[in-house]
């Protein structure tokens, strides 16, 4: 291992001059901004200038990007300057995250966006959008993130912006990284590639996210290579953050291949630079990493304080009350926008109320006008007092029969929801119980195994209070997932009919349900069958819904095939076919899978909430009463066919 130590101990050494260099640059910028700051005269430019300086500060110097950001927030409120505002609260963001305050820097960058959409400072949103966006991501919430990174890619449409485009694809492609879709991750990052000869400084993100990319493919060598250039750009730019985290995922690498002394001299290199910072995220990253590594050199007591601080990182980080406050933050934030929502629906309604209104005046106004004409008309006169009586009166009875049948339907409707929810919700909650008050017990007695000295018998009883707690964690997801799938169900579509090719929706849900499945159990392997109608042409559906109702049906049916092949695991073939055809101006789409079918005596309840027939904790019983409504809601139908043993084949009618 001499040479590569000569060979890294060489290539520190050249790099030393360049960061040097960088940070000297650096602090030529951050003069030249406060010298334009000494000169300024407009409040509004002094707080601009603030937040820039916050920026140029944050690679390097996170306690003075804080400062300056905090003075630029708290200026530009006192004079009423939102693009002010918005700006200082970002800088403060990033910092935050960075020092592992994830809660504020959520509530930051929330609190940016929404001031940017209040005051319709259009460029702003975009950048906004990416930075909560950011939050997410550190947070390993990588479904949050993407959805934020792609309501900036729609906002950087109305408000075009280059660098955070290019800026925007590469996070969105560093999301679907961590989701194994490397496909998406690398069209994104084709896209970006362009745009690095017009911004240099974004060469250290770009290549650390292109190494990540290379690394999930097995390309050690060429991830390598992404990294050296990352690791160049990054010092020569004093981007020591971006820099720390090559070094990490760099060492992640040589530890793979083996190299263990070239793999600690980086993370070494990764975790000096992120302490230096006091970058929390760097720290628990290379910290973690070097206890392993110095772990498998048996040198124990290395391991040992990297661990510790490993740990001291993560529970600065996700500790059980930053975590709650995190919790906290996105709480609010999903009550202000239902808030939103709610005043938007009302004003609506009122909206609709005056134009009623209006009607009626107009009616009231005619009827008048009628009844003027015709009241010189003695006979017609009674003849039309009469009718209007009778009017009136089946008028009234249909009120009444109406409000009648609409508190029927909501009562039994909320006494099945009611049902449903106390039954799927009560058997993971008892779970969780259970196991907590075991857990009590269990710490009672390893408190007096450990005042006993009998350390064996503690150890014994931690582990088991371990095993009962991963179970918790097991049925609380369960819970969650139901409550998720509750609102889901409940939470009307807001989406418009827009044309769409139903039978790419349909292909496209079918390769990604069957890759998605793949990936989890690459065992299982089936044969997929389609016959598409090609001179169905375009159908205004709404997409995003109908793709719902495909990976549902898709789901439900490569689960059916997975059970079959566990009882004939020789002799049967899974197969999957998809066909659509267009009939009678309907367009017919069918599903049909050579599962075991559904029991003819649970086919009735199939589409109804909380039904299902999978096992407990397999599924919520939500996903067919869902694609239902929606097929509903598009004018169609759903129906199945189904034959024991054989198989069964749902089947969906869409008006063209």
């Amino acid at each position: 291992m001499l040479p590569m130590k000569v060979l890294l101990t060489v290539f520190f050494t050249l790099f030393l001059v360049p960061l040097s260099l960088a940070q000297r640059e650096e602090l030529r910028d951050t003069a030249r901004f406060k010298d334009e700051l000494s000169k300024a005269r407009q409040d509004t430019s002094r707080a601009i200038l603030m937040a820039e300086l916050a920026e140029a500060y944050r690679s390097a110097f996170p306690d003075s990007a804080l400062f300056y950001g905090q003075r630029a927030f708290s200026l530009a409120r006192q004079i009423k300057f939102p693009k002010g505002e918005i700006v200082g609260l970002l800088s403060i963001s990033v910092v935050q995250r960075e020092l592992g305050n994830l809660s504020l820097a959520l509530d930051d960058a929330l609190k940016a966006v929404q001031i940017a959409r209040t005051n319709n400072v259009l460029r702003e949103i975009p950048i906004s959008l990416i930075r909560v966006g950011n939050v997410y991501l550190y947070s390993k919430n990588y479904r949050e993130a993407l959805k934020n990174y792609s309501l900036a890619d729609e906002a950087l449409k109305t408000a075009p912006d280059d660098f955070y485009q290019i800026v925007n694809w590469v996070f969105m492609s560093s999301c679907y990284l961590e989701l194994n879709e490397l496909d998406s991750a690398r069209e994104l990052m084709n896209k970006a590639f362009p745009g690095l000869a017009r911004y240099d400084n974004l060469s250290p993100l770009y290549f650390r996210t292109l190494g990540k990319i290379q690394t999930k493919s097995g390309n050690y060598q060429l991830a390598l290579d992404c990294y050296r250039k990352g690791i160049h750009t990054a010092i020569a730019k004093g981007d020591l953050r971006t820099g720390s985290t090559i070094f990490i995922s760099a060492a992640a690498i040589y530890q793979k291949m083996g190299m263990v002394d070239s793999a600690i001299y980086y993370a070494k290199q990764g975790f000096h630079y992120g302490q230096n910072l006091a970058f929390k995220n760097q720290i628990l990253d290379a910290s973690a990493l070097l206890a392993d590594l110095y772990e498998e050199k048996k040198d124990i007591s290395q391991s040992l304080y990297y661990y510790k601080m490993a740990s001291e990182a993560k529970d600065s980080m996700y500790s059980a009350g930053k975590m709650y406050a995190m919790q906290s933050v996105i709480m609010n934030e999903q009550e202000r926008q239902h808030e939103s929502e709610a005043a938007k629906t009302a004003y609506q309604n009122k909206v609709k109320q005056l134009a009623l209104m209006a009607g009626l005046l107009v009616i009231l106004i005619i009827a008048s006008i009628l009844y003027r004409n015709i009241v010189y008309k003695q006979k017609a006169n009674t003849l039309l007092k009469k009718q209007k009586q009778e009017i009136q009166d089946t008028l009234t009875e249909l009120k009444a029969t109406q409000a009648q049948l609409i508190h029927s339907e909501k009562m039994a409707s909320l006494g099945e929801l009611t049902a449903g929810i106390a039954h799927e919700i009560q058997n993971p909650l008892n779970f969780v119980n259970n196991f907590s008050d075991l857990n009590a017990e269990l710490i009672a007695e390893t408190s007096q195994a450990i005042d006993e000295g009998n350390s064996t018998e503690a150890k014994k009883l931690l582990s088991n209070i371990s095993q009962n707690e991963e179970k918790i964690k097991v049925h609380g997801r369960r819970a969650e997932n139901i409550v998720r799938g509750m609102l889901q169900h409940s939470k009307e579509s807001k989406g418009q009919k827009e044309p769409a090719d139903i039978n790419s929706l349909a292909d496209e849900c079918l390769r990604l349900s069957y890759q998605g499945l793949w990936a989890k159990d690459n065992s299982f392997k089936a044969t997929l069958l389609t016959d598409f109608d090609h001179s169905i042409g375009m159908i205004n559906v709404m997409p995003q819904e109908m793709r719902r109702v495909f990976l549902n049906l898709y789901s439900n049916a490569f689960y059916a095939l997975a059970e079959k092949k566990k009882q004939w695991p020789e002799s049967y073939e899974p197969t999957l076919s998809v066909t659509s055809m267009k009939l009678n101006g309907h367009v017919i789409i069918k599903v049909r899978d050579n599962g075991n079918g559904i029991p003819e005596k649970v086919i009735a309840k199939i589409f109804q909430p909380f039904f299902t027939t999978k096992p407990t904790g397999q599924g919520t019983g939500l996903g067919l009463s869902l694609s239902y409504d929606i097929v509903k809601a598009h004018g169609g139908e759903i129906k199945v066919e189904t034959q024991k043993g054989e198989g069964s084949e749902f089947i969906i009618e869409l008006p063209v």
